[in-house]
C-alpha cells in the first residue's frame, strides 16, 4: 500500500519483548503492572516503555489506575498449530516459516529461496516493518492491522511461465475473501472492495527463462485498520473487518492458501486462459475509461476491453484501434469526469 510512515507510528522494528507482552493482553481484559512484569521478567518501567512502544506501533491501549494495562481491542494472533493442521488435512503441502517481525516477507523468502526453501515455502510474519509494494513504494498498515506474508512458487518451466502469475493470485484472494461480498480485481495486482483498495499483491521471480525459476509471491490483505495508519494513505482503502469478514486470521490466512493451492495448480499446469473469464468477470475497470500510466512518465488513454489469456490487458483507444499491455508494465487510475 503506498504512503510515507507517518510521525507518530513507529518506523523499524518493534523491542522483541514487545511480542510476548502483547500475546498476554491478546486477550482483551486488564492485567496488572506487576504480574506482566513478573511473567516477562522485566521491571513494571520496561512494561510501562513497552506499552507505550505498543501505542507508537498504532495499537490503542488503556492504563487504569490501580488495575493495570488492557488493549482496546484483542489482539488477534495466528495460531501456528491449528493453521498446520487445517492446511495439512486439506492436502496442501505448504511449508510454513512463521515470525514476530520481518523487515519484508519477500526479501526474507528471496533469501530462502537462493539457499534452496521448499517449493511452496509460506513465510509470514505479525509486524512488517519495512514491507514493500509495487514499484518501491511502501506497504504500511500497523501491528495486527494487516495480515501479511509470501509464497514461495518455483517454476521448472522458466520466469516466462510467471506471466499472468498475479492475476492469478488476485482472483485466489477474491475467492477466498469474498465471504458475502462479490470482490473485485484491479489490473494487474490488487483487490478491491467497493473500488477500495482491501488487497495487493507483489511478485518478485528469479532464475532462468527457459529453466529452473522461482516466483516469490508477497501478500498483503488489510484486516483491520487503526485511523492513525488510514489517514496516511493516499488512495481508497478498506479492510476485511468492513466489509464483514471478521474471522480469526488463522482461518483467513488457511481460506486464502487453500485457493492459492487450488489456483496455482490449475495455473501451473495449464495458464492463466481457464481463468481469464473470471478474472474479466470481476474487474472493476471493465468497460471503463481509464489513464494508463507507463514506467517511462507517459500514460495513455481508453477504454478497457478486458485481459487475454496471457493476463496482458486490452484498451481501446479513442482514435480507433486496439493495443495491448503486458503485466507489470503500468498502473491505472480511473478518469475522472
Amino acid at each position: 500500500m503506498p504512503a510515507s510512515v507517518p510521525a507518530g507510528l513507529t518506523d523499524g522494528p518493534l523491542p522483541p519483548s514487545l511480542f510476548p507482552l502483547l500475546r498476554m493482553l491478546g486477550d482483551g481484559r486488564v492485567h496488572s503492572g506487576e504480574a506482566l512484569a513478573h511473567a516477562l521478567g522485566v521491571s513494571r518501567a520496561s512494561i510501562n516503555n513497552l506499552m507505550h512502544a505498543a501505542a507508537g506501533a498504532g495499537l490503542a491501549f488503556q492504563a487504569i489506575p490501580g488495575k493495570g494495562y488492557c488493549l482496546a481491542e484483542a489482539f488477534d494472533w495466528l495460531d501456528a498449530e491449528t493453521l498446520a493442521q487445517t492446511l495439512a488435512a486439506a492436502g496442501a503441502d505448504f511449508v510454513l516459516d512463521l515470525h514476530d517481525q520481518l523487515p519484508s516477507t519477500n526479501s526474507h523468502l528471496m533469501a530462502a529461496a537462493q539457499r534452496g526453501a521448499p517449493h511452496r515455502s509460506v513465510t509470514y510474519c505479525a509486524h512488517q516493518h519495512a514491507g514493500r509494494g509495487r514499484r518501491g513504494r511502501a506497504w504500511l498498515s500497523g501491528v495486527g492491522g494487516g495480515i501479511t506474508f509470501s509464497v514461495l512458487w518455483r517454476l521448472e518451466g522458466g520466469i516466462n511461465q510467471a506471466a499472468a502469475l498475479s492475476l492469478a493470485v488476485g482472483l485466489a484472494l477474491a475467492r477466498a475473501l469474498g465471504h458475502e461480498h462479490v470482490l473485485q480485481l484491479k489490473w494487474p495486482n490488487d483487490v478491491l472492495a467497493g473500488f477500495r483498495k482491501l488487497a495487493g499483491i507483489l511478485v518478485e521471480v528469479q532464475g532462468d527463462a527457459l529453466g529452473p525459476a522461482w516466483a516469490v509471491i508477497g501478500i498483503g490483505i488489510n484486516q483491520r485498520m487503526a485511523d492513525a495508519v488510514r489517514e496516511h494513505i493516499d488512495q481508497a482503502v478498506t479492510s476485511l473487518d468492513e466489509i464483514g469478514l471478521t474471522l480469526p486470521r488463522t482461518e483467513i490466512l488457511a481460506r486464502v492458501l487453500l485457493q492459492l493451492d487450488l489456483v496455482l495448480t490449475q495455473f501451473e499446469s495449464s495458464g492463466f486462459a481457464p481463468l481469464a473469464d473470471e478474472w474479466n468477470a470481476r474487474h472493476a475497470y471493465h468497460g471503463r475509461r481509464v489513464v494508463l500510466h507507463l514506467p517511462d512518465g507517459s500514460h495513455i488513454e481508453g477504454e478497457v476491453s478486458g485481459v487475454d489469456a496471457e493476463g496482458a490487458l486490452h484498451l481501446l483507444l479513442p482514435q480507433g484501434g486496439e493495443r495491448r499491455f503486458h503485466v507489470g508494465e503500468l498502473r491505472m487510475r480511473p478518469v475522472r469526469g
